[in-house]
């Protein structure tokens, strides 16, 4: 058993982290602003402090649990709000992730995991599916910053041996997915379709993402705690699934009787990028195994269960 730290673990993804780890008998405890994470995501298990990661505070949260790995979640994810407040996704993503980093040097933390984006960092690929050899070519700040922390944490591994892994997550998707946030293509249309209105299919429908399910990421980030070291690994599916065919698997799934509206790509989005998992099948013996239409049904059943509720 490990004691394990996971920042941003009241969000959707690192909520579905920390349980994995809680399930497989690890000691774990969240750090999270609960500016986009929710105290109802938390495991009970998980010990919880509602601290940001930019904060002097972070220092005590070391110092008293003492945390053999970090699993590191918390970020700025929205690409719109990079490209409007650039300084402000830099402090997060950059500064924020830098003084996480310090503190594992100084406490000498085993291994940091770190959530990176493989739907943002390749830009528009000139080959698909991108593999980990295809030049970064970021499009937006988001992508700028967690690239840049990827090299911080190969100059710590080389000034200081700080063990750690880079996983590139496509796009992410199953239940605890905000359905009013800006990021979330799946929730976002779900909730739409529940609540009786029109979705907006950007691109006017046409752009290809890899889509796999939180239940498969948290998979990789057990795995990867003891695999995959000073290696970056991409989560993808390999396979492109077009915002249309998105619309109208969750369309079957509800029964929903409307048709989309069509707008063009807003700024900083990518028209179709999709990545492989071949190196994390090989390294980490992880591939994607829940289908899109059984993780869309399960994302589904929990945002019209949010809806009962209301």
């Amino acid at each position: 058993m490990a004691k394990i730290l996971v920042t941003g673990g009241a969000g959707f993804i690192g909520s579905h982290v920390a349980d994995g780890y809680i399930a497989a008998g690890h000691d774990v405890a969240v750090v999270d602003n609960l500016i986009a994470g929710k105290r109802e995501n938390l495991h009970p298990k998980a010990a919880f402090y509602p601290v940001d990661i930019r904060s002097a505070e972070l220092a005590a949260v070391f110092e008293k649990e003492k945390p053999e790995y970090v699993s590191h979640h918390a970020a700025q994810i929205d690409v719109r709000r990079s490209l409007a407040e650039p300084m402000f996704d830099a402090e997060v993503n950059i500064l924020g992730s830098l003084n996480l980093l310090e503190l594992c040097v100084k406490h000498k933390v085993e291994k940091i995991l770190f959530a990176s984006t493989g739907g943002a960092i390749y830009g528009e690929p000139r080959e698909l599916p991108a593999s980990e050899t295809c030049p970064p070519n970021p499009k937006c700040h988001y992508a700028t910053s967690k690239l840049a922390f990827e090299h911080y944490l190969h100059l710590y591994e080389t000034l200081y041996g700080q063990r750690y892994t880079v996983l590139r997550y496509p796009n992410v998707f199953g239940p605890r997915q905000s359905p009013e946030g800006e990021a979330g293509v799946c929730s976002i249309l779900a909730g739409l379709m529940l609540s009786g209105k029109q979705p907006t299919l950007f691109g006017f429908g046409e752009p290809l993402r890899d889509y796999v399910y939180v239940g498969d990421i948290a998979r990789a980030n057990l795995v990867a705690l003891d695999k995959g070291d000073g290696d970056t690994l991409n989560l993808g599916s390999g396979k492109g699934t077009s915002v249309r065919e998105l619309f109208e698997t969750i369309k079957d799934i509800l029964g929903y009787p409307g048709e989309p509206a069509l707008a063009p790509l807003r700024p900083g989005e990518i028209d179709r990028v999709y990545i492989t998992g071949d190196r994390a099948a090989a390294v980490l013996g992880w591939r994607p195994e829940v289908s899109l239409r059984e993780g869309l049904a399960k994302t589904v059943e929990h945002i019209r269960a949010q809806h009962a509720r209301r």
